[in-house]
């Protein structure tokens, strides 16, 4: 424990800015269990990372997971988790934990959605029976499932919108987290409010301005990586980050592209989550220090190699890319295992390696040389 920090506070420490960029190296407490950012953190929807038991988590390195208010909302439910003393003693992992809102899934999943000044309205897609979220309840139900970072209730908007409709979604955005922030009562959970604008530059400086006003544990920004170009995703970004405080921490929601967070810790985001490092190794794609892999291909059928000689993971140091490649097309649980392991195990390393390079003021050159060793696509991955 750091002198001077307390087990019963969240805060974020600046701890160094990189000399020739916005990047920032911090330490954020989260009531006692201490988080090194920049940070990416594994997504676990359902309580679990998907293939990964909590031993696996913390031997990649993972310092905070994600796990999603909507989905635990309807199964198990947050009664049963509020029963089980918390999300952390249900699924035995004693990390730090974030839920989302459940705002991206109630506008993505769901049927037939009713927006209203109270809330929501919509059908589950588990079983088409009818649902209602308000603000309040998102609140209530992160508050049950007991993570320690909850995310205030927003209206996710498609790209593009018009400059109408998105004045519009911002103006009840902003009302929403007023009525969360007032609803939240745990005094061991951090929240956020969420900044939208979609690619408005006025509108995204407006959002975050009076989400400052409010004075939240720290400000997702919310609308990216949506369906828009790369150009205007960043752009969403440099709209947004001048108008957020330095000493609360940034987290830039559904990042996992390897290009996007590498943009982001440039201009001065914390903290990013996706699902993307996990739904690609089920389907047989890897990040590697040599580029992507894609393991079902004959080449590796026997490729007796590891599958990263750069890598430290359990995948990397114990097994092939012929196993790897027969584990796939065997269809095995294990296979799915492993590269979920090597992938986010490559994401956590970039992490580290980052937070190293901001430390020594070498961020900017550090991006160039991994982007140009990578060998990635466009996507990122």
């Amino acid at each position: 424990m750091i002198i001077g920090m307390k087990t019963d506070e969240f805060k974020y420490e600046l701890v160094h800015k990189d000399k020739n960029s916005n990047a920032r190296l911090g330490l954020l407490n989260v009531f006692g269990k201490l988080v090194e950012t920049p940070v990416f953190m594994p997504v676990g929807t359902q309580a679990t990372v998907k293939f990964l038991d909590p031993q696996d988590i913390k031997n990649i390195g993972a310092s905070i997971i994600l796990s999603n208010t909507y989905h635990l909302w309807l199964r198990p439910g947050s009664e049963v988790l509020k029963k089980a003393g918390g999300i952390h003693n249900f699924m035995n992992y004693d990390g730090p934990i974030l839920t989302d809102s459940g705002g991206f899934q109630v506008f993505s999943l769901a049927d037939n959605r009713k927006i209203s000044e109270e809330g929501v309205s919509f059908k589950s897609h588990l079983d088409g029976s009818k649902l209602f979220m308000s603000p309040e309840d998102s609140i209530h139900i992160q508050e049950a499932i007991g993570s320690d970072i909850a995310i205030s209730f927003d209206e996710c908007i498609p790209y593009p919108s018009s400059y109408e409709y998105t004045k519009d979604s911002v103006d009840r955005t902003l009302r929403w987290a007023k009525r969360g922030k007032d609803a939240h009562t745990r005094k061991n959970q951090a929240l956020f409010g969420v900044v939208q604008g979609s690619e408005y530059p006025d509108l995204r400086k407006y959002c975050a301005q009076e989400l400052v006003k409010m004075n939240f544990d720290g400000y997702s920004i919310g609308g990216t990586s949506v369906g828009e170009d790369k150009k205007t995703h960043y752009e969403m970004l440099d709209y947004t980050l001048p108008y957020l405080p330095e000493d609360k921490p940034r987290y830039e929601m559904g990042i996992g592209a390897v290009n996007d967070i590498l943009e982001a810790v440039e201009r001065g985001v914390d903290m990013f989550d996706c699902v993307l490092p996990t739904r690609i190794a089920r389907h047989g794609t890897l990040m590697t220090s040599q580029g992507r892999i894609t393991i079902r291909k004959n080449i590796y059928k026997d490729d007796f190699s590891p599958l990263d000689p750069n890598c430290d993971c359990e995948c990397c140091k114990n097994y092939t890319k012929a196993y790897l490649n027969h584990l796939y097309r065997a269809n095995e649980g294990l296979g799915n295992r492993l590269m979920s392991i090597h992938n986010l195990r490559f994401l956590i390393k970039l992490m580290e390696d980052i937070r190293l390079a901001i430390k020594e003021d070498r961020f900017v050159e550090f991006k160039k040389d991994f982007l140009e060793k990578s060998n990635f696509d466009e996507r990122g991955f």
